[in-house]
């Protein structure tokens, strides 16, 4: 596997090996020795997995609050994904800020989302699979999010906001200036 670092101290893309013959494909997803020596000392309690219909679904911006907050890697498996991880760190310097990456089924990239970041995505393709790993497991009193169209973060999502499809609790998300 081969990682790759962002601006933003923290998220990682990481490109597993794909050795691929006429019969298809074999790749190691996931190694937690390689992971924690590479990436960072973590571990995953929980696998969750959503399916999204449309094109331009877009879900987050979404973390959860101390005591329990979650690490998150990410991964699609059927289509592909503009995934984005956003900066809540308290007194970072890059706090606001985001990156993002295209994660898609035939190359099986992951984006580790470290705790301290909100997560989201948009869907390139229709009945898209996404699953991902966590270091905490879900907990409603401590599950949050901000607004995925906030100006003052900026993302320059694939779709325009408006066309977005979105669940009721994303559409009501607070604004970055409320963490403040």
């Amino acid at each position: 596997m081969q990682f790759e670092r962002f601006a933003i101290s923290g998220p990682t893309l990481i490109q597993p090996k794909i050795i691929g013959d006429s019969r298809g494909y074999f790749m190691e997803a996931f190694k937690a020795e390689w992971f924690r020596e590479n990436i960072e000392d973590v571990t995953f309690v929980q696998d969750n997995q959503s399916l999204s219909a449309q094109v331009g679904t877009i879900r987050g911006l979404h973390y959860q609050k101390s005591p329990v907050p979650q690490g998150k890697l990410v991964r699609c498996l059927k289509g592909a994904i503009f995934d984005v991880a956003v900066d809540i760190r308290g007194g970072s310097e890059t706090f606001g800020q985001w990156i993002g990456a295209t994660l898609t089924a035939e190359k099986g990239e992951q984006l580790w989302v470290p705790e301290g970041f909100a997560h989201g995505f948009c869907t390139l393709e229709p009945d898209t699979v996404v699953f991902y790993k966590v270091t905490n497991p879900y907990s409603q009193p401590h599950d949050a999010g901000i607004a995925f169209d906030d100006p003052a973060i900026g993302i320059d999502w694939p779709i325009k906001p408006s066309e977005a499809t979105l669940s009721e609790k994303d559409k009501v998300q607070p604004k970055l200036a409320s963490l403040r």
